[in-house]
């Protein structure tokens, strides 16, 4: 079976939000694929919402024989096992652990459950930013622009920082 490259986005706003990454990384790897590579660590902003903390984010590359609503799925129960809890589509909070699709191979996929390339990525700096350090040149398949064209054009304003996590202590 063909191996597919999944890019995932990582974000906790809660609690150990370093330790939720990357306990969330090992889980996808353990039961999605292998990790390729991984951005640094940011921190940034809440987006769609006011919190109190700021968000810990970072992109994996995963290589995977798996279909992407297995995939789904999984991250899915992954979410669960950390304590995340009342993920909704249409209300944006502070949560454990989110674990986005944002690109499956160069798939264009609409549906009720599932929309790939993530929607709002062109619109998210914590999302193209550690994107933008592990995969540049990638094209977004609807848009047509590489990930590092996308980042030069994103309107948001939030602030997105690179940090460094071996000594994480906020």
């Amino acid at each position: 079976m063909k191996k597919s490259i999944i890019y995932f986005l990582f974000g906790s706003d809660i609690g150990d939000r370093k330790k939720h990454i990357d306990d969330a990384c090992h889980l996808v790897e353990n039961e999605i694929g292998k990790i390729l590579v991984e951005s640094s660590f940011y921190v940034s902003e809440a987006w769609g919402f006011v919190s109190d903390s700021m968000f810990f984010n970072r992109v994996i590359a995963v290589e995977t024989d798996l279909d992407v609503f297995a995939i789904l799925d999984i991250t899915q129960k992954i979410e669960l096992m950390l304590g995340r809890s009342n993920k909704t589509a249409d209300k944006y909070q502070s949560r454990i652990i989110d674990i986005d699709i944002l690109f499956y191979d160069d798939k264009i996929i609409e549906t009720q459950r599932l929309t790939i390339p993530h929607p709002q990525i062109q619109n998210r700096r914590f999302a193209l930013q550690p994107l933008a350090e592990i995969a540049p040149d990638f094209v977004h398949p609807s848009l047509h622009k590489s990930i590092a064209q996308l980042l030069d054009d994103c309107n948001d304003e939030k602030n997105v920082e690179l940090i460094d996590c071996e000594y994480c202590s906020f």
